[in-house]
């Protein structure tokens, strides 16, 4: 029997190692592994191959280090969100001895004390909870020096797999320990961090398609989970003090030391460290690069496509005063992914375009940020590949595409790479950059096609280079300032001088929400004005349609598969509309400190905002929602083989593409943003501040005229028409008894509801459909005015997806 099995088993029979603690004495940490593999470095661990485990030498009781679990093998699906080489949380850790055991545990940084007197900083420590994560019997000592076994530790859904799989109703699994163990391939040592790997599976019975979709046998679902132990850097970086004008991610605590004139909460950027070789000196080299590698897994094109958008970034640190500081290099062969002293751009393959990903290792005491981490999935290169396909119909031969398609798909790729970084840099997105020459690769692009002599030219689809805000966001996050300066005021002087040049930022909370008020704060818009490039968005549309043939897709593909072409040209102006309708009830703000330039709020000029209006209701026309007759013979059924999925457009016809269901879908997406609880609140409140601005009564009244009360326009376009109603009839209703709409709104949609029911009483004229279509809506309203709590909602028809599939952006996109 192994030596270390006699041991093991002799402890047994006594009882487990606390007894030995207690009667007959440890052995020394030599002796216990002497037959193991030894795998010095941070932690000192041994590998036992006959037990399958690891032993963890701990040399370092009471000494804080960093640890972070992460998922180097996942499961490759978008809405589960379980990806490759995805990041868990990061915990300033220590072991401390108690006794026979070792517990890990993790101080209470969110509540500190930065007091040199220790009684205050123990009182603030002892006020609040820390929390335990493991313990551990010590098994054999030497000297200060304890051995433990860390394998359950690592044979465990540290990464919370089993409770994702039930959040996303995939099913129940639990942990199978019989079919989990340690990754020994993937567990190493290095002198500033120990990596530790192990295969872990999960057994149980699936309910959810996305996990039949993409695991060969879904009632086991193997994955690896990495736990990494990280030293934590030396107290030579200084923490800059977090600006909200500044662009950057940052920590946040309280500090209970703090004089009482002083702010409780403290508040720092996140970002490396980075020092100039001579502060002094304009321009310098850096005392120690950034440094980001490559993902050799990419395909050659893709990873050169890589390295050239990484590289923009040393124009901004160019800007910020240094020499060559930002490099990118491709990771050697013998370097792991995961070691921490790599900042990592990943290939990532799902079964679904999702996400992409820039991620960060930091220093929850100062913000610092150790590792940077991007994860780009593979499949956005397709999609933006299909979108310039739809738009080109470029396969005039029928064979061989053109290069341009490639080329396109790279320069997004370019952008997107520098993007993901640029969250890895510390920085936060800037929605407004694209109002501002591109001035920012942390905006998201939508591609910028034009009409050039009746063609739709690409040659400025995406940015080429880094944005003038990405310069200023970098000086004010990098620069080294020179001995003597006052850094605030420096600081200061960066952000006003920004303004001055009319270099703005706004990001996400301004953003992302439907019935936000910002009218230039948008995702995957272009242009200083919406409503402009709205026109040359709709411009572009029509002639993409007019074009629209069997050139738009190869050889050999079944036609059916045009659909899937069609859709990203037919939504083209999807994201646009979201955009000029933020000019409709809009307020332009800033991110103002008491005492700087910017400007107080500034509500939307009402020729702005009536101009919006028009535009909004010129996407619910029939004419511009009805396909050319053409594309509607062209486009058959799915054949064998091939199936719908959720790019595709729902239908009520069954197999077959149905045309009124892609202009409801259509005609859903401008109505949701104009009829926002939030934005209908806003139109009521800025009237009755000046009546020259729309009011919440004129936009129900004008889009009532533009659409139910319109003339019948004949055959097809009739139907759309009336399918235009109905959802606009319905959105209206929704509205009025919509739980965060406000009194005066509901009011308001009461009234106009019960006017359009007599108005369509009154009008009994026209065709047989159109009498049939008017009682049918004038016995909804009806029917809702006297009940409204029990409207039957119809289920709306889900659009094709838009923005990557899955979870919503995690410091990237």
């Amino acid at each position: 029997m192994h030596r270390t099995s006699i041991i093991i088993w002799i402890v047994a029979l006594l009882g487990g190692f606390p007894s030995i603690a207690q009667g007959q004495g440890l052995p020394k940490i030599e002796e216990f592994t002497q037959e193991m593999q030894a795998f010095p470095g941070y932690f000192p661990f041994y590998w036992d191959a006959q037990m399958g485990k690891i032993w963890l030498e701990i040399d370092r009781l009471d000494q804080e280090f960093l640890y972070v679990n992460s998922l180097p093998a996942g499961v490759g699906s978008n809405d589960i969100g379980l990806d490759r080489g995805q990041l868990g949380g990061e915990r300033i850790v220590k072991f401390q001895r108690v006794g026979p055991k070792i517990l890990l545990v993790e101080p209470n940084y969110d509540y500190r004390a930065s007091s040199s007197n220790l009684a205050e900083r123990k009182s603030v420590e002892q006020a609040f909870a820390q929390s335990i994560h493991a313990g551990f019997g010590i098994v054999a000592e030497t000297g200060k020096r304890v051995l433990v076994d860390i394998s359950d530790f690592l044979l465990r859904d540290a990464h919370g797999v089993a409770g994702r799989l039930k959040n996303t109703k995939q099913g129940s699994y639990r942990l199978d320990k019989n079919r989990s163990a340690i990754f020994l391939e993937r567990t190493k040592n290095f002198p500033q961090n120990t990596e530790l790997e192990a295969t872990i599976t999960f057994g149980g019975t699936p309910t959810g398609r996305y996990i039949r979709d993409v695991v060969p046998s879904p009632q086991a679902v193997t994955v690896r989970m990495h736990h990494s132990f990280i030293q934590l850097p030396d107290d030579g970086y200084t923490p800059r003090v977090f600006d909200p004008r500044g662009g950057y991610y940052g920590i946040t605590y309280q500090d209970y030391s703090q004089a009482l004139e002083e702010p409780l909460v403290q508040r720092y950027i996140a970002r490396h460290r980075l020092k100039k070789k001579n502060p002094s000196a304009q321009m310098s080299e850096a005392v120690e690069p950034i440094v980001y590698y490559i993902d050799p897994g990419a395909p050659d094109y893709i990873r050169e496509a890589m390295i050239e958008g990484a590289q923009w970034w040393n124009q901004a640190f160019e800007a910020a005063g240094y020499i060559n500081a930002f490099q990118v290099k491709v990771l050697p062969a013998d370097a792991d992914p995961m070691d921490v002293r790599y900042n990592l751009v990943q290939w990532v393959h799902r079964a679904t375009r999702g996400w992409s990903y820039g991620s960060s290792v930091r220093d929850p005491r100062t913000g610092e940020i150790i590792k940077g981490h991007v994860s780009l999935g593979s499949l956005r290169l397709r999609q933006d590949y299909m979108i310039a396909q739809g738009l080109l119909a470029p396969y005039e031969n029928g064979e061989e595409a053109p290069p341009e398609l490639k080329e396109i798909a790279l320069a997004r790729l370019r952008q997107l790479v520098a993007h993901e970084i640029g969250h890895t840099l510390g920085l936060v997105h800037n929605y407004t950059a694209s109002t501002f020459k591109r001035s920012s690769v942390m905006d998201y692009p939508h591609p910028l096609f034009q009409i050039r002599q009746k063609r739709i030219n690409w040659a400025n689809a995406y940015d080429t280079d880094i944005g003038e805000w990405d310069k200023v966001a970098i000086r004010f996050g990098y620069t080294d300032f020179p001995a003597g300066t006052q850094e605030a005021e420096a600081l200061h002087a960066i952000l006003n001088e920004s303004y001055q040049e009319g270099i703005p930022f706004i990001s996400d909370q301004d953003a992302r929400p439907l019935g936000s008020a910002h009218p230039y704060a948008h995702l995957w818009d272009n242009g200083k004005n919406p409503v402009d490039e709205l026109n040359n968005m709709l411009e572009v549309r029509q002639v993409a349609l007019e074009n629209f043939s069997e050139k738009n897709i190869p050889s050999g593909t079944p036609l059916a598969e045009l659909e899937n072409v069609l859709v990203p040209v037919y939504l083209y102006h999807r994201y646009q509309i979201e955009a000029v309708s933020k000019m409709l009830g809009g307020m332009q703000y800033y991110y103002k400190l008491k005492g700087d330039p910017q400007p107080t709020n500034q509500i939307v000029p009402a020729e702005e905002q009536n101009k919006a209006l028009e535009s909004l209701l010129s996407t619910l026309q029939a004419d511009f929602l009805a396909l050319p007759e053409s594309v509607l013979n062209l486009i058959p059924p799915m054949p064998l083989g091939y199936g719908r999925g959720r790019e595709n457009f729902e239908s009520h016809t069954g197999l077959t593409f149905d045309p009124l269901a892609a202009a409801e879908t259509s005609v859903d997406l401008t109505l949701r943003l104009l009829f926002h609880p939030h934005r209908a609140a806003r139109l009521v409140e800025y009237h009755a501040r000046n009546e020259a601005y729309p009011g919440l009564g004129d936009v129900i009244e004008r889009t009532f005229k533009n659409t139910v009360q319109s003339k019948e326009a004949g055959g097809l376009a009739s139907e759309i028409q009336r399918v235009v109603n109905q959802q606009v009839l319905l959105h209206v209703m929704q509205l009025a008894v919509h739980s965060e709409s406000s009194a005066q709104v509901k009011a308001l949609c009461f009234f106009h509801l019960e006017n359009l029911m007599s108005w369509l009483k009154n009008n009994t004229g026209g065709t047989q459909g159109l009498q049939a279509h008017y009682m049918f809506l004038s016995r909804q309203i009806e029917q809702f005015l006297d009940d409204p709590e029990e409207m039957v909602k119809p289920a709306l028809l889900k659009a094709p997806a838009g923005s990557p599939i899955g979870m919503a952006c995690g410091g990237g996109h």
